[in-house]
């Protein structure tokens, strides 16, 4: 590494050419600062008229190095770094493909112009680590484009594509062919032409200032708790009523504030705790199969969505049904699903035309032969599930990797009824399957590496995020997720009534509070697990007896009137609630909205210590990701097993236990895992 350049300097008379060579996304690590900043001064020296910054590999650069957060600001930094390419005497131009991010784009922001091939992207997404841009974008965007379009992409951190860039005014120009070439063509003919480039600290910024505190209001109440998104809207407000220099102290001062506080360091810990997620114990070494082709069996909302996944990357699937009625029913679902998102604008009709293309449906299981990955997504039951996998090993062709998308069955009893146990193995996606990132890769006892490995390669070419885990009732998530459902079951039999949890938990930074969530997914859904398993819920179970199934019934734990999805509380749940729990014998209290949070954090934190124990989880982050990307855990929280690290795992075992004794429930009794790193200070990523 000492040895290695991280800035091309190429001559092209007298345009020049830098390189950032900081593979594989040129993150801006110290060490190519400083070459870049040596590499201008050289261009200045050398007599050069234009200066051409770009990317070498994937792309012109991720942003900032996150690794130096939290250390000693090393010298350039970011910012000193762009003073040097406002000092440039001649004209400075970002030429992006790939990505501009970040402290990427603060860096083309600091060039006079950018130009970019048309696949490029471009954004800021600090505020999804907790943070703010810190090298001038919140004063440098808005003098480009204006203060609102400014707030829009800094507060969400959404990044555009380059011709909707091109039409904000972010970038010059969009280059065909060659982006090398065509950037030092770009800045010849500029110099020819003579025409300015006024560098952007240099420009006035267009807004009204009462219209932006509108929309900074708005940004304000979408936050939901986090402390960036209203940072952002005050820092870019600075560049409405500020100097630039003042505005620039002022992002400064709000970074810094941020950049030190737990928000910011719980989303770094999520940042990092996927990237952990990906290293898997036993696949050094290991290939993955080659997959070029998919099949699902099931073509419900589960499996259209499992399938649409596929296709949006380009990857054909076939989706076969039992029933011509089911395939059309579900093939329509998914056409629809699209022609949404082209209302939206994220889609064009060509792209769903493309992509309806890559799926074929057919109520023919033979057709499934051609399949390198087979994945079964029909009714949660054990015996439906297993018939189908006689019938995938009679039936796929060797190697196939076959995928169960169960969310609570034994893995290995499915794997059982095969010939081939080792190419079995769950992939549970979660609803809907092609929005929601989280992917949970079952191993099985019998599960080859090969296959695993495939999984796992999968999942991260349809853009999900992949954590392997063990194979128990419920995995990770469901089997977590169930504590936290008992501990709702016992508090509405102690005392609360569903909205006073759900507000209580979306104060906490959930966007739907757990009662409204199960009327979301539908209560029968929860109800049919645990009749499977023997579980009892005497209050949920009597719901779903009393035909309350959620959403799709208009009732459940809430009343739907209206537009059918404004959850609106219901006096007949209240009812049913205070029978039931008289009938159980409970004397009722109020329970402190303390307890809520902890009863529903704690429980998963607790089965969350066990799962590690078991090996069913390789690690607490992996935990943590799950939660983050699967179960509404809000990210600026960290996950749950995080959130613990926060509070203590000595003040977690003595809140156990306090609650424990509270209510005499023995579940909430701290974990030994707790137990132990409480009593010799270690944590669950350290825990000697």
């Amino acid at each position: 590494m000492a040895d290695q350049v991280f800035v091309r300097h190429e001559r092209h008379g007298d345009v020049h050419v830098l390189r950032l060579a900081n593979p594989p996304v040129n993150t801006l690590r110290h060490a190519l600062r400083q070459e870049l900043v040596a590499a201008l001064d050289d261009a200045t020296a050398a007599g050069a008229k234009a200066v051409v910054l770009i990317g070498e590999g994937r792309m012109f650069s991720a942003g900032a190095e996150m690794t130096e957060f939290g250390g000693p600001r090393l010298e350039p930094t970011l910012t000193q770094v762009i003073d040097a390419l406002d000092a440039f005497p001649g004209l400075t131009v970002a030429a992006i493909h790939g990505h501009a991010l970040g402290g990427g784009l603060e860096l083309a922001l600091g060039c006079r112009a950018r130009v970019a091939a048309s696949s490029a992207q471009v954004g800021l997404p600090e505020v999804k680590r907790g943070i703010l841009p810190g090298a001038g974008g919140t004063q440098r965007l808005p003098r480009l484009i204006g203060a609102e379009p400014a707030l829009a992409l800094i507060s969400t951190g959404d990044s555009v594509p380059a011709p909707r860039a091109k039409e904000l005014g972010i970038l010059d120009a969009i280059i065909e062919g060659d982006l090398a070439e065509g950037a030092i063509a770009y800045a010849r003919a500029e110099l020819a032409a003579g025409r300015e480039h006024p560098r952007a600290r240099d420009r006035a910024v267009a807004g009204d200032l009462a219209a932006f505190d509108a929309a900074a209001s708005g940004v304000a109440k979408r936050a939901r708790g986090m402390e960036a998104p209203p940072a952002t809207a005050e820092a870019v407000r600075a560049s409405l009523t500020e100097p630039f220099e003042q505005g620039l102290a002022t992002e400064r001062r709000l970074f810094e504030r941020l950049v030190k506080g737990e928000q910011s360091q719980a989303l770094r810990h999520s940042f990092f705790a996927e990237r952990e997620a990906q290293k898997v114990a036993g696949l050094e070494g290991i290939d993955a199969r080659p997959v070029s082709r998919a099949a699902v069996i099931g073509a419900g909302t589960m499996g259209g969505g499992i399938a649409m996944s596929f296709a949006n990357v380009g990857i054909p699937v076939t989706i076969i049904e039992t029933s011509g009625e089911a395939l059309q029913r579900g093939l329509g679902r998914v056409e629809a699903n699209w022609r949404r998102s082209v209302k939206s604008g994220r889609m064009t009709d060509q792209e769903v035309s493309q992509r309806l293309g890559l799926i074929r449906g057919t109520t023919d299981l033979a057709e499934l032969r051609d399949a390198d990955v087979i994945i079964e997504a029909v009714f949660e039951d054990m015996e439906v599930k297993q018939g189908v996998f006689r019938e995938l090993d009679r039936l796929a062709r060797p190697g196939a990797v076959l995928a169960t998308n169960t969310s609570y069955l034994d893995v290995d009893a499915i794997a059982g009824v095969t010939s081939r146990p080792g190419d079995v193995l769950g992939m549970h996606f979660f609803s809907p399957a092609n929005v929601m990132r989280l992917l949970e890769i079952v191993r099985g006892k019998a599960t080859s590496a090969a296959a695993l490995a495939t999984a796992v390669a999968i999942g991260r070419r349809i853009a999900k995020v992949p954590v392997v885990v063990g194979n128990c009732f419920g995995f990770v998530g469901n089997r977590m997720s169930f504590q936290r459902g008992r501990q709702g079951e016992l508090m509405l039999q102690e005392g609360a009534l569903p909205w006073e949890v759900d507000k209580v938990m979306t104060g906490f930074g959930l966007a739907m509070g757990p009662f409204a969530v199960a009327d979301l997914a539908g209560l029968d859904i929860g109800g049919m697990v645990r009749k499977a398993f023997g579980i009892p819920f005497p209050i949920a179970d009597a719901m779903v007896a009393a035909g309350r199934l959620g959403q799709k019934t208009g009732k459940g734990w809430y009343r739907y009137a209206g537009d059918g999805r404004t959850p609106e509380p219901d006096p007949e749940t209240e009812r049913m609630i205070l029978e039931i729990s008289a009938s159980l014998g409970k004397t009722r209290r109020a329970i402190p909205p303390e307890e809520i949070v902890d009863r529903m954090t704690l429980s998963l934190v607790n089965e969350g210590a066990k799962i590690l124990e078991e090996g069913i989880a390789a690690r607490a982050s992996d935990i943590d990701v799950i939660f983050v990307n699967g179960y509404g855990w809000p990210a600026w929280r960290g996950g749950p097993m995080w959130h613990a690290e926060r509070m203590g795992l000595r003040a977690v075992r003595d809140r156990l236990a306090e609650l424990a004794a509270l209510t005499g429930d023995e579940g909430l009794k701290p974990a030994p895992l707790i137990e132990r790193l409480a009593a010799t200070g270690g944590t669950f990523a350290r825990p000697g």
